[in-house]
């Protein structure tokens, strides 16, 4: 069970269309692919996908990892995956790597013991419905994508707002007469001012929109900003870039600042991931589950942990959905907003 090498590979893909949040315009996206061998030939796979603008890492950032990596996991035990975690606590500037890392070392011990992660995380699901996302666009494009999302067999649709408050109205309000039994997650990315989102999410509430949750609308490190809108607004309020470490989701908690907590592996790793279940669980706060960029090798990880823990009430695991892959390369089916593991 002892790990014998660690290997790194970049990996490009392209967005089917080009993908606009509050922060930026994504046509194209760089991961980092992760391995770990066994001394029997058992591997482990991860990945790291990360935002620059989000996370502060870029792929080169992520690769340049591969030495240190080596030097801390090589002749180990994955066994003793505990303790790893425990010293891969050095790679906290770099969470992306981090989930990878772990996630392959957890890859490797289930398939050296022939069972599934989401068993190894306690099987409570094998079953979960996804929401699908529309980023900001005008008012005729995001509504072609919210009835071709809605066509699909998506209930719940997730559409990026937060450069213009009016705008981002009509778009939401439209896109409920298109869709009108499906459920939104609107998504700021920290796009409005305290002010301006208390405005905007009223405003969706006085027109009877069916929003499951309001994400991120202020800037991370505003929580007083949060708190504001959180008390502020009739739907439920989360935490995304204001949340990397199970610290940030002890402060947004005792804070009073969020009903829900949107963990991704991509800002958090998978430790700090399971450490955040436990505290909102404790604090009686859900938890969504999201994404960055990651194929369909990089979303699995998400998939089993959401799967197996059943700490999740939000699925936002759809960005292997929106990249050109020439190999779909999940261990789960995907059944329009289903997905399946076996």
């Amino acid at each position: 069970m002892k790990i014998k090498s660690i290997s790194f590979k970049r990996v490009f893909y392209q967005y089917f269309e080009p993908f606009t949040i509050s922060l930026g315009t994504h046509e194209e996206q760089e991961n980092v692919e992760v391995c770990v061998r066994l001394e029997d030939g058992t591997e482990g796979w991860g990945e790291a996908s990360a935002l620059f603008v989000i996370s502060g890492e870029t792929p080169q950032m992520l690769e340049k990892m591969e030495s240190t990596v080596k030097d801390i996991l090589v002749g180990k035990d994955v066994e003793k995956y505990h303790i790893l975690f425990n010293s891969l606590q050095n790679l906290r500037a770099t969470p992306a790597i981090k989930a990878a890392v772990e996630f392959a070392i957890i890859d490797a011990f289930c398939k050296r013991y022939r069972i599934k992660p989401y068993q190894f995380f306690g099987g409570a699901k094998d079953r979960l419905e996804t929401d699908k996302t529309v980023g900001i666009e005008d008012l005729k494009t995001t509504l072609a994508k919210v009835e071709r999302i809605y066509k699909e067999g998506f209930k719940k649709i997730k559409i990026k707002v937060g450069r213009d408050v009016k705008t981002d109205i009509e778009r939401v309000v439209r896109s409920k007469e298109i869709a009108p039994d499906a459920s939104f997650v609107v998504d700021a990315n920290q796009g409005f001012s305290p002010k301006e989102a208390v405005e905007f999410i009223q405003a969706l509430y006085h027109e009877s929109v069916n929003v499951d949750v309001f994400e991120q609308p202020v800037f991370r490190y505003d929580i007083d900003g949060l708190k504001f809108v959180r008390w502020n607004s009739p739907y439920p309020v989360a935490a995304d870039e204001s949340v990397f470490t199970k610290y940030d989701a002890l402060n947004v908690i005792k804070e009073e600042a969020v009903d829900v907590i949107n963990i991704k592996l991509m800002k958090s790793g998978l430790s700090d991931a399971l450490a955040i279940i436990q505290i909102a669980q404790a604090a009686n706060i859900k938890l969504m589950i999201g994404c960055m960029g990651e194929s369909s090798l990089g979303i699995r990880q998400s998939i089993h942990l959401a799967a197996g823990t059943g700490a999740f009430t939000y699925y936002d695991l759809d960005s292997h959905l929106s990249l050109n892959e020439e190999k779909f390369r999940g261990d789960f089916k995907q059944e329009g907003p289903f997905i399946i593991l076996d």
